[in-house]
């Protein structure tokens, strides 16, 4: 029997078609190997370096994350994927089939660049590492989709985050706008009265849905610099981050095993079964 403390409904989903991107809010998605149809199908290039342009470098990259990306119809599997409306930060907006694309975007951006589907061979983004509090940003170059080969994720291919884990870092730092965007997760999950880090104590387990699908725990999901950021009616706020690099901490199960992970927020998920996935379906956990 399921209680409150291995289960949750679904109480947001979000697909980012570009990456580093905002993204559209869904109501009902197919999830399979690839995570959530659409996400992340698509990154900006820098033609100069040949990385994969990431808001993780807010120093060179702050207007990619001003910019928007929705898909102008419904993706269906099966099918080639329709064409991305992206609203840049001016509020003009260009598709991703017009031939201009790859010149609109350097210009808002102010670098060459080009949109892609494929990501490059060995694909390494740059992020900044310093600490919360640091005058000076520490620019990393690091590599792309450790536990997702071939795509355009930072990790893995879905972030799950609990309305319980949102609740104790709003109660951590009552000033902080703990919206659930912030994190940019895939699955929002209401888990009613039950408290704390909740998801990371199912690390290890799967998830399993009502529609054939399993989501396999793998990871805690440390976040970084992206988080203080502002978007939209979000104010730029450094304390974000400082609380959960001071309060939010779990080991990892996969990728390094019993390596203390900092800042983490929600939980890294690999799919082990396809399936579809609506606004209010409930997902257990198995085994627990």
């Amino acid at each position: 029997m399921s209680t409150l403390a291995d289960s949750g409904v679904v109480a947001e989903l979000w697909r980012y078609p570009v990456k580093s991107m905002q993204g559209e809010p869904l109501r009902d998605t197919q999830i399979d190997a690839r995570g959530l149809l659409g996400d992340r199908a698509y990154a900006v290039i820098d033609l100069a370096s040949g990385h994969v342009a990431s808001a993780k470098h807010p120093g060179k990259w702050a207007a990619l994350f001003a910019c928007r990306a929705a898909y102008a119809g419904a993706p269906a599997f099966g099918a080639p994927l329709p064409p991305v409306i992206i609203t840049l930060p001016d509020g003009a907006q260009i598709s991703s089939a017009d031939p201009s694309c790859d010149t609109a975007l350097s210009r808002a951006l102010g670098r060459a660049v080009a949109l892609r589907a494929e990501p490059p061979a060995d694909a390494q983004r740059e992020a900044d590492r310093a600490p919360v509090d640091a005058d000076a940003p520490a620019i990393q170059s690091e590599p792309l989709a450790l536990a997702a080969p071939g795509t355009f994720f930072d990790y893995a291919p879905v972030h799950l985050l609990t309305s319980a884990s949102l609740a104790q870092l709003r109660a951590l730092y009552p000033a902080g706008a703990w919206q659930p965007r912030r994190f940019r997760p895939n699955i929002v999950l209401d888990v009613a009265s039950a408290e704390g880090y909740v998801e990371l104590g199912w690390l290890g387990h799967a998830l399993a849905g009502a529609f054939g699908l399993r989501l396999q725990l793998i990871d805690p999901a440390p976040r970084c610099v992206v988080i203080t950021l502002a978007q939209g009616d979000l104010p730029h706020d450094r304390g974000i981050l400082r609380t959960l690099a001071e309060h939010a901490r779990a080991a990892s199960v996969t990728l390094a095993p019993g390596v203390q992970l900092t800042a983490v927020a929600g939980v890294y998920a690999q799919v082990r079964q396809p399936g579809a996935l609506c606004l209010g379906d409930r997902l257990l956990v198995e085994g627990l």
